[in-house]
């Protein structure tokens, strides 16, 4: 099962990074706030990149916590501003897109289902961090 989960938050996370990398220089043109919409996107991309390769290489807690955490608030960003036109918010521009296309339905349900499975994996990774992929009632190797 932690296979299954570590594969579904990196699948989830890398169709985030993929549309926010790809859409990154039309995000140039946003106005307002004191950080360039494009460069939002190439760090919101470059972040999901890196916490996918993290969460396959170390399923501990603490890498499922911050891919929750980056996958959740990608999320919560994409619904916020498609509902709620705020304007500039502090340094972040406009980013009001009250309209849907199939990209934006990719980068959600990738960053849903890694938030999803983020969560899950951060359950049920042991108390010393790693998941256990071992059957149950075998023992891992170095485990007493």
């Amino acid at each position: 099962m932690g296979l299954i989960l570590r594969l579904l938050v990196a699948a989830g996370l890398a169709a985030d990074a993929i549309v926010h990398w790809r859409f990154a220089p039309e995000m140039a043109f946003v106005q307002g706030g004191s950080i360039d919409g494009e460069l939002l996107f190439r760090v919101q991309a470059a972040v999901a990149g890196v916490v996918a390769v993290l969460i396959l290489t170390y399923a501990t807690r603490w890498t499922y916590a911050l891919a929750f955490l980056v996958a959740g608030s990608a999320v919560g960003a994409l619904l916020f501003y498609y509902y709620v036109d705020v304007g500039a918010l502090g340094p972040l521009p406009a980013m009001h897109e009250p309209v849907w296309y199939t990209e934006k339905t990719i980068s959600l349900v990738g960053e849903g289902v890694a938030t999803v499975a983020a969560l899950a994996g951060f359950l049920t990774a042991t108390r010393g961090g790693r998941q256990d992929d071992a059957a149950p009632g075998r023992e891992r190797a170095g485990h007493a």
